[in-house]
C-alpha cells in the first residue's frame, strides 16, 4: 500500500471531508432508490435503498470514530486515541456481515415462496445510476483511506463497494424479471451476500491485528534496519520489536556502540536513530531506543556490564 506522508491536521481534515462528501451522496442515493423501488414495484430496489441507508448510518459512526481517534494524548491516555479507529472498522465489519446475511436471507425467502415480482423501467435507470455513483465512492474512498492510512475509512470504502455489488444484482434480478427470468434476483443477492461477507471477515481480521501488537510487515521492518544501519556508530542490532498501533507503528530496539564511548556520545547515537527513524519512515510513531556496550563473540559475560549504558526516548 502506498504511504503519504500526512500530518495529524491534514489527516483529520481529509477524513472529514471524505466523510461528509459520501454521506451527502449516499443520502440524495438512498432517496432516489427508495422512490424508484416505490413506484417500480421493484422489491429489490428497495431492499438495495435500504443498504444504502446503512451505509449513510456507518459514514456517521466512522466520522464520529474518526474525530475521536484524531485526540491528542493525555493523562488517561498517553498513547493517544488512534485505537478508536480499528475498534471502529471491528463494529462496521459487523454491520457489514450484517447487511450482506440479510441480502442473503432475502434471497433464499423469496426462492423458497416464488414470490417474484416484475419492476418497472424506472429501476433499471436507479440501478445503473447507484453502481456508477457507488463505485466512484468506493474508488474515492480507498484512495483517502490509503492516503492517511485509515483502516475505518478503509471499512467504509468496502461498504460502498458492497452497495455496487447489491446494485449489480438488483439490475440483474430486474433485466432478469422483466426478460422473464424472474430467479436470477435471488440467486445474484445470494453471490453477493458471499462476496459481502468475505470483505466483512477481512476488515475484522485487520481491525483485530491493529489491537493486539501485531508485528509490523517484513518489508517495514527490513526497511527500519536499513535505516538504523545508516548511522554512523551502530555496531549491530541486538533487538528490533514492532507492533501496530492502529494505523501507526511503535518500535522497542537495541543497538550496540563501542563500549569505551562516553555516556553523551553513546546516546547521541541513539538519538540519531530515534531521529533516522521517525523522520523517514512516517508510519513510526514513537521508537525506543536502548544502547548495549558491544561485545566480541570472545568476550566473557559481564565484561563491560559496568558501563553499560541505557537511553529511553
Amino acid at each position: 500500500m502506498e504511504v503519504f506522508d500526512v500530518n495529524s491536521s491534514n489527516r483529520e481534515q481529509i477524513g472529514n471531508h471524505t466523510l461528509l462528501v459520501t454521506i451527502v451522496m449516499n443520502t440524495i442515493l438512498t432517496m432516489i432508490k427508495l422512490v424508484a423501488g416505490l413506484v417500480g414495484h421493484s422489491a429489490s430496489m428497495i431492499s438495495d435503498g435500504i443498504h444504502s441507508l446503512s451505509d449513510v448510518i456507518s459514514s456517521i459512526g466512522v466520522l464520529i470514530g474518526f474525530r475521536l481517534s484524531q485526540k491528542p494524548a493525555d493523562c488517561s491516555h498517553p498513547y493517544g486515541h488512534e485505537k478508536f479507529e480499528p475498534i471502529l472498522s471491528k463494529i462496521l465489519s459487523f454491520i457489514l456481515c450484517l447487511t450482506g446475511l440479510s441480502i442473503g436471507y432475502s434471497a433464499i425467502e423469496t426462492i423458497v415462496s416464488h414470490h417474484y415480482l416484475t419492476p418497472g423501467s424506472v429501476t433499471i435507470w436507479a440501478a445503473l445510476l447507484s453502481i456508477a455513483v457507488k463505485e466512484w465512492m468506493y474508488h474515492y474512498t480507498l484512495y483517502q483511506a490509503k492516503k492517511i492510512n485509515s483502516t475505518a475509512l478503509a471499512a467504509d470504502a468496502w461498504h460502498h463497494r458492497s452497495d455496487s455489488l447489491s446494485s449489480i444484482g438488483a439490475l440483474i434480478g430486474i433485466i432478469g424479471a422483466r426478460l422473464g427470468f424472474p430467479i436470477l434476483d435471488p440467486l445474484a443477492a445470494l453471490i453477493i451476500t458471499v462476496i459481502i461477507l468475505k470483505v466483512a471477515i477481512q476488515i475484522f481480521i485487520e481491525a483485530t491485528n491493529q489491537v493486539i501488537d501485531k508485528a509490523a510487515s517484513p518489508q517495514l521492518i527490513a526497511q527500519i534496519k536499513q535505516q538504523i544501519e545508516q548511522v554512523d556508530g551502530v555496531l549491530a542490532i541486538d533487538s528490533l520489536k514492532t507492533r501496530i498501533h492502529s494505523n501507526r507503528i511503535y518500535v522497542d530496539l537495541e543497538i550496540s556502540v563501542d563500549p569505551t564511548l562516553s555516556l553523551i556520545k553513546a546516546h547521541a547515537i541513539a538519538e540519531q536513530v530515534h531521529y533516522q527513524l521517525e523522520h523517514h519512515l512516517p508510519q513510526i510513531k514513537h521508537c525506543t531506543v536502548h544502547v548495549n556496550p558491544f561485545k566480541l563473540p570472545e568476550d566473557p559475560p559481564n565484561k563491560y556490564h559496568a558501563i553499560e549504558e541505557n537511553d529511553d526516548f
